[in-house]
């Protein structure tokens, strides 16, 4: 187990190095001047703009730039802000919670609707509701999250006027309101976004559930226990879903990436004031040191969900367990 450990841990590192160095350098090689903006203010000479460069580092070779960048990481040193003059670690600890509120409560209900809507799907496959939450998750399988989202925004922000249709809190309440008061505008802020995380991801959940659920029914020691005479909610409890939970579980982890991008999508829709937010302004005001520590943050999210999903799957799995063990 340690060995299985320590190697995913080494495994991260590596794809959150590969993927900073790799942003670092295409971001630089990309069109654009970082600086232009300061350059067009009236009276900036030469001398000022090249103070500028040098002081961000843009005079030297991009080899050189990689191996100052990679040194300043090792210290713990982010960068300074091209575009915001302050420490990236700063701006990103403003930005991180926002996300991370959207990204939990998008995933979770995701785990909710995919777990019960493939359950259903797998368990009963001759129901009528079960074939309708099908055919429904099936189109929003289909559908791009940014679609999904437009959707929902339109009709329950814009035509019913139930959710607010951006932003992550109302200034007033944020201003007078008190912890109450805040909390419920957040969760009504919230809900457009998230449902929007949640029914994309979701769907994918539940095609994943409905398939091990099938699987599972047809098992020997399932038969066995109702044949028994078992109920079937107690046959469901107590011998078919914790199979099944390993192969969602390992679906999730390898969802987290593509969660990431979607949740880029979303937060730019509903104008949430997150990374992916963030990182769309970076990447247009080419804001190198930004763009970098944003993808490290998120890297390192990603890559510690992704070990937290494999130690889960095996405490569910006895037989993943003995692989890892080998």
């Amino acid at each position: 187990m340690v060995t299985f450990l320590v190697r995913r841990l080494l495994h991260a590192v590596a794809i959150v190095a590969v993927a900073t160095v790799a942003s670092f350098v295409l971001l630089r090689v990309a069109p654009g001047d970082p600086l232009l903006a300061s350059t067009a203010q009236p009276g900036l000479s030469a001398a000022a703009y090249a103070e500028l460069r040098a002081r961000h580092g843009l005079d030297r070779p991009l080899p050189a730039q990689v191996v100052a960048y990679s040194a300043a990481l090792v210290r713990g040193d982010l960068g300074l802000s091209i575009v915001e003059q302050r420490p990236v670690a700063a701006v990103l600890a403003e930005a991180l919670p926002a996300t991370l509120v959207l990204s939990g409560a998008g995933l979770g209900l995701a785990i909710i609707v995919g777990l019960a809507a493939g359950t259903l799907q797998g368990w009963r496959p001759h129901d009528r509701l079960a074939a309708v939450v099908g055919s429904a998750l099936t189109l929003l399988y289909a559908l791009p999250e940014v679609v999904v989202g437009v959707a929902l925004l339109a009709l329950l922000g814009l035509r019913m006027g139930v959710f607010p249709v951006g932003g992550m809190a109302d200034p007033l309440v944020e201003l007078m309101g008190g912890p109450g008061a805040r909390l419920r505008d957040l969760v009504w802020h919230l809900a457009l976004p998230s449902l929007t995380l949640a029914l994309a991801w979701g769907a994918a959940l539940a095609r994943q559930q409905r398939s091990a659920m099938r699987e599972i029914a047809g098992e020997d020691f399932v038969r066995t226990a109702r044949a028994k005479g078992a109920r079937p909610a107690a046959v469901w409890a107590r011998h078919a879903m914790r199979p099944t939970l390993p192969g969602a579980v390992a679906l999730i982890g390898t969802m987290l990436p593509v969660l990431a991008g979607g949740t880029v999508i979303v937060e730019m829709l509903f104008s949430w004031p997150g990374m992916g937010s963030l990182i769309v302004r970076g990447v247009a005001a080419r804001d190198y040191p930004l763009v970098a520590g944003a993808v490290i943050v998120v890297g390192t999210v990603i890559a510690l969900g992704t070990l937290l999903a494999d130690l889960v799957v095996l405490a569910l799995d006895p037989r993943v367990r003995d692989g890892a063990s080998r």
